[in-house]
């Protein structure tokens, strides 16, 4: 119940920020996708299924605030914390590394499922344009982003979280 209600409030959070502050700190009108480093984080610290609530609620506040089509973005965010909780067993938390490409490869798959699904059905066609212009500066912005705010989610679910056990600590697990 306490990972429940600290999550809760990152979540909040996270969203605060991203709509407040990260606006302000914008370069170009690129800002830097908060909430997909939580998620992503998330995924990795805590696994699949918390991935995957994470994402889930994540993009349901953007849907509830800016989204045009209700659930696009819990869908995007839900399947970004999803996929990042597959190396949740084989990957040491402390390690950056390993954030920074998972929230680089899905921030272009987010990127890409906005432009596929906001612009494309409605006839435009400028891809090279949108992914110069907006999706590789969002990039780089997210995961020079993630650098920072990856370790502040770290020290968060070491010490105010519950521990999740991962395979390599199971008592079933030889060592």
């Amino acid at each position: 119940m306490k990972s429940r209600i600290v999550l809760f409030f990152m979540i909040i959070i996270c969203f605060l920020l991203q709509t407040t502050v990260l606006g302000i700190i914008s370069i170009g009108s690129i800002t830097p996708n908060l909430m997909l480093i939580l998620c992503v984080s998330m995924g990795l610290m805590r696994g699949r299924k918390s991935g995957l609530w994470t994402g889930f609620f994540c993009g349901l506040l953007i849907d509830l605030f800016y989204g045009s089509l209700f659930g696009f973005y819990a869908f995007i965010y839900m399947y970004a914390g999803f996929f990042s909780g597959y190396a949740f067993r084989i990957y040491y938390d402390d390690d950056i590394k390993v954030p920074m490409l998972l929230t680089a490869v899905l921030d272009l798959f987010y990127g890409l499922a906005v432009y596929v699904l906001q612009f494309l059905l409605r006839g435009r066609v400028g891809l090279f344009t949108y992914l110069y212009r907006i999706i590789i500066p969002e990039i780089v912005y997210t995961v020079i982003l993630t650098v920072i705010v990856y370790r502040i989610f770290f020290y968060v679910n070491r010490h105010f979280m519950t521990p999740v056990r991962k395979e390599r600590e199971s008592i079933w697990v030889l060592k």
